[in-house]
C-alpha cells in the first residue's frame, strides 16, 4: 500500500514537472498578452471574389489558430503564390484594397493590371518578427499576410526588396499601395519599418491598438 501511494506520488510530481516545462517552452516562444482572436463569424464568404476553399478550423492549443479560414488561390483575379491561409475577413479586405487601390495604381504606373501576388506568409504560429518570446504574431491568426512581389499581366515583376527604393516607377506603385492600405488594414509595415520588413509589405487587421487607430510605418 505504501508502494503505491509513493508511485502515485511521484507520477504526479512527473506530470506537474512536465507541465511546468511546457509551459515555460511555450512561453519563451511567444507572449499571449494583448492578443484578440479575430471574429468567428465571416461578413462574406471569399468564393464570392476569388478562388478559396473553406478549411477545419486550426486550434493549436497554445495561442495560435484560424476559426472560419481559408485556403485562398486568387482573389479578384489576382493569384496567390503560393496561395494563402488566412481568415475571411482579411480576404475581404484585400479583396477592396486590390480593387481599390492595387489594380488603379498598377493601371496608372504602367498601363497593365496585377495579375499575381508573391506571398511570403500568411497563417504561421509564431511570435512577431521570429523573435522569440515577444508577442504572437497576427498570423499566428492567420490574419495577416506579407507580399513580396507582384507580378504584372505584361510579365513584369515588381519586387519589394530591389523595387522599393529601386526605379522610379516602381518606387511610385510600391509606396502608393502600402500608403493606401493604411486604414483598411490595421497594420501596414514595409521597407525602412525595420529590418525585418525590407523585403515585403505587411498587412494585417489586428484590433487591439492602443488609441485605436492604425498603425503604419
Amino acid at each position: 500500500m505504501f508502494l503505491n501511494s509513493q508511485r502515485v506520488a511521484l507520477a504526479l510530481c512527473l506530470a506537474l514537472l512536465a507541465a511546468c516545462s511546457s509551459s515555460s517552452r511555450q512561453s519563451a516562444e511567444f507572449r499571449l498578452d494583448g492578443v484578440q482572436t479575430p471574429p468567428s463569424q465571416c461578413p462574406i464568404n471569399p468564393q464570392s471574389f476569388g478562388e478559396a476553399a473553406p478549411i477545419p478550423d486550426i486550434h493549436e492549443g497554445n495561442g495560435c489558430g484560424v476559426t472560419n479560414g481559408y485556403r485562398v488561390m486568387s482573389i479578384a483575379n489576382v493569384a496567390f503564390n503560393p496561395e494563402a491561409t488566412i481568415t475571411c475577413d482579411l480576404a475581404d479586405t484585400l479583396n477592396g484594397w486590390i480593387q481599390s487601390s492595387v489594380q488603379p495604381a498598377a493601371q496608372q504606373v504602367y498601363g497593365s493590371q496585377v495579375v499575381a501576388f508573391r506571398v511570403a506568409a500568411s497563417y504561421a504560429c509564431r511570435a512577431r518578427n521570429n523573435v522569440r518570446g515577444a508577442k504572437l504574431s497576427e498570423h499566428g491568426q492567420g490574419d495577416a499576410i506579407d507580399i513580396a512581389a507582384f507580378t504584372l499581366a505584361n510579365g513584369r515583376q515588381v519586387v519589394v526588396l530591389t523595387g522599393y527604393y529601386g526605379a522610379a516607377q516602381d518606387q511610385r506603385f510600391l509606396r502608393t499601395v502600402r500608403a493606401q492600405a493604411c486604414g483598411p488594414f490595421h497594420t501596414v509595415l514595409g521597407p525602412g519599418s525595420d529590418p525585418y520588413h525590407r523585403d515585403h509589405i505587411h498587412l494585417d487587421r489586428q484590433r487591439e491598438r492602443r488609441g485605436g487607430g492604425p498603425f503604419c510605418h
